[in-house]
């Protein structure tokens, strides 16, 4: 039997009972694409949906497995069950951009990998380098690591040209990881920011100002908030029934995209709530970077030399480089209405800040840095010696 839903586009699928065997079929954006969903593990399907132009247009239906005849209904349920699952679109609407978007992804996430592995290496390996920024900068590689493992292979599984489905518990799971990682990742800027600022203002005290025991309680601080952040995030999500249809267009279950999924009741309370956290963990790290940076440019001022002028520019220019990459992505995702956020812009904008800036990053950090690359060199010279 074939169930269809013509909007401006047609989205079709056709249900074989015997074999349980679903069969999609979408125009999409690009040109035709056909989704076989086969190896069903339940006998109901609550609240699947089949993505005819985006969220806006889907058809939501229950089906009950039955070798005689199936039935479906169409209303809108909530469900904790552990059988709920979530149907995450990704960019399965654009059939033609997966192969190069496949590649992209997996470019990015070798250059994260091998290239914040090797600048903590080199950080450990080189004594010129035990110092705080590289310190936290060893931090900061090391979230970024986690950031994009938590994203990266569900991803790179779903652009192969399969719809990825996701349990609630494994979808909830995503979400903590990000979030704390991400929230820590803000913490932690915000704190290189202070450090660069007390090198840049006070360069005689800086050594005495920027402690190891200060260093490590700092670092420190910012994995237990973001882990506190997460923490509270999931929880007041996880407490709340999501409504069907459950389907993301999306390719991770992204906070303002699970809150759409809320059920009225209580919605607009637990979304105060919320953003409350989420203007925490994002503006309050911002304020601290933006008086940072407005006390380097006085002492900026204050200098009568271009060297200084140029030492200042090093100093912080790589950070504030990856200061405005990072939050500029995030404040547009975390920091707009749930009603207006739209998931098929928001999903690019998110895989530029959980895939392509954390690549960048090395790049960002060491293309210009001078120690950074003497630190590389004495080490290629040590490997290379008998």
């Amino acid at each position: 039997m074939w169930l269809c839903n013509k909007t401006k586009t047609w989205a079709c699928a056709e249900f074989i009972p015997y074999w349980r065997f679903l069969f999609v079929v979408d125009s999409g954006k690009t040109g035709f694409y056909y989704e076989a969903l086969a190896g069903l593990e339940f006998t109901e399907i609550s609240g699947l949906c089949l993505p005819a132009q985006g969220l806006k247009h889907c058809l939501a239906l229950n089906i009950f497995v039955s070798p005689s005849e199936p039935s479906w209904s169409f209303p809108p349920q909530a469900n904790h069950s552990s059988a709920e699952r979530f149907l995450l679109l990704g960019f399965s609407d654009w059939p033609s951009l997966q192969p190069v978007l496949f590649a992209l992804v997996l470019l990015c996430y070798l250059l994260t990998l091998t290239g914040n592995a090797a600048l903590v290496l080199l950080a450990i390996r080189d004594p010129r380098l035990h110092t705080p920024m590289y310190y936290f900068l060893c931090h900061l590689a090391l979230v970024d690591v986690g950031f994009t493992t938590s994203v990266v292979p569900p991803l790179l599984a779903s652009l192969r040209g399969s719809m990825l489905q996701l349990p609630r518990a494994g979808c909830m799971a995503q979400l903590c990881s990000s979030l704390a990682l991400g929230s820590a990742e803000c913490v932690l800027l915000a704190i290189m920011a202070l450090d660069r600022a007390a090198a840049v203002c006070n360069p005689l005290r800086y050594t005495s100002l920027a402690s190891p025991l200060l260093c490590r309680t700092l670092a420190g601080a910012s994995w237990l908030g973001g882990l506190a952040n997460s923490a509270a995030q999931t929880a007041l999500l996880a407490a709340r029934p999501l409504c069907a249809p459950r389907c993301l267009d999306h390719f991770i279950c992204e906070l303002p995209a699970l809150l759409q999924l809320a059920c009225r009741g209580g919605r607009s309370a637990t979304e105060r709530q919320m953003f409350a956290a989420r203007v925490v963990i994002l503006l309050v790290p911002s304020a601290v970077i933006l008086a940072s940076y407005i006390a380097v440019g006085r002492a900026v001022w204050g200098m009568h030399s271009s060297s200084g002028w140029r030492k200042a520019a090093s100093t912080c220019g790589s950070h504030l480089t990856a200061v405005c990459l990072f939050y500029g992505s995030a404040t547009y995702t975390y920091l707009q209405p749930t009603h207006s956020y739209n998931q098929g812009r928001g999903k690019f904008v998110s895989l530029f800040y959980t895939v392509v800036t954390p690549a960048l990053n090395p790049l960002i950090y060491t293309l210009r840095n001078k120690e950074v690359k003497g630190a590389a060199l004495r080490l290629l010279r040590s490997l290379g010696r008998p």
